[in-house]
């Protein structure tokens, strides 16, 4: 039977990753606009001011945080960071809409890592359907990689090498991520609250910290900052739902669930910023989702002690 707190946990997973959907062409969107650090700083501040009036209206805040386990609160601290600031930079290496395309779905791996990262971590236990499960999202992922190219490691090198800092960022994001969602589970206490809250706006800090060092032409618009502050809201919100999902939920089955983020990221993608993905995009994109699927009915609870 599962437990009200335990299906509101999930249900939170499920939302998070409907808003996350929307995310990556807003953010393409506003990187064009002022600069990638420069729009995931502003994205993030703003975030950070929901979070404060989200932490204000709530009892003893301070407090709370002060009682969050240690490994928790810095260690998944450090890797919500990581993961932002290399997912933003990845955003702005980009070289078009259309590797954006890519660049999203490399991200997209984290789905798959954070179910076969909950096998160590989390002590899950997993059949022999894992294995082809993998090999689908992985085959996904080298499909997109070669656009019109075939299916052949020589064409995916030879993509690749034409701007590897992109998709390598992209793929560092998805394992901080993949660690982040599994790590927050171990590391919390029982009942315990979580910190995104209080991530949220350090993230911001950090890229407003790192603005310095890049070059970026920023030009603030009207239409830019409707699309910080939306996405700013969106992230906020789908980081908070994510952090409880992971902490209270069923977190292989939403992982599970957000193997199908590809396919709704790349539709709101294509229809935000006019793009018209090749086919075989699209059928990596369905490998992503099988794969998930296979890999998710693979993993179980750990045995009883």
């Amino acid at each position: 039977m599962i437990s009200p707190t335990a299906r509101l946990g999930t249900l939170s997973g499920f939302a998070a990753v409907l808003l996350w959907s929307t995310t990556f062409a807003l953010a393409r969107s506003l990187s064009e606009r002022v600069g990638a650090v420069t729009g995931g700083a502003a994205v993030y501040l703003i975030g950070g001011l929901f979070c404060a009036i989200r932490l204000a209206a709530s009892p003893r805040p301070i407090a709370r945080l002060v009682q969050l386990p240690r490994r928790y609160l810095f260690g998944c601290g450090a890797l919500f960071v990581a993961y932002t600031a290399a997912l933003y930079l990845a955003l702005g290496l980009a070289q078009d809409r259309q590797q954006l395309l890519e660049v999203a779905l490399v991200n997209y791996l984290w789905p798959a890592l954070t179910i076969l990262f909950s096998l160590p971590l989390l002590h899950k236990r997993a059949s022999w359907w894992l294995l082809p499960g993998t090999l689908l999202g992985l085959g996904g992922l080298v499909l997109v990689l070669t656009p019109g190219s075939g299916f052949s490691l020589a064409a995916l090198r030879e993509h690749l090498a034409g701007n590897p800092a992109a998709p390598a960022l992209a793929l560092f994001a998805a394992v901080t991520w993949a660690l982040f969602s599994n790590l927050a589970r171990k590391w919390s206490a029982p009942g315990s609250g979580g910190a995104v809250e209080w991530f949220v706006p350090a993230t911001g800090l950090v890229l407003l910290a790192m603005r310095p060092a890049v070059d970026e032409p920023t030009g603030w618009s009207l239409a830019a900052a409707v699309e910080a502050t939306a996405l700013a809201a969106i992230s906020a919100l789908a980081n908070v739902l994510w952090d409880h999902a992971v902490r209270r939920g069923d977190l292989v089955l939403v992982a599970a669930a957000s193997y199908f983020t590809p396919l709704l990221s790349t539709a709101a993608s294509c229809v935000y910023l006019a793009v018209a993905p090749a086919p075989q995009l699209w059928v990596g994109c369905v490998l992503l989702v099988v794969g998930s699927l296979v890999s998710w009915r693979s993993v179980r609870e750990p045995a009883p002690a």
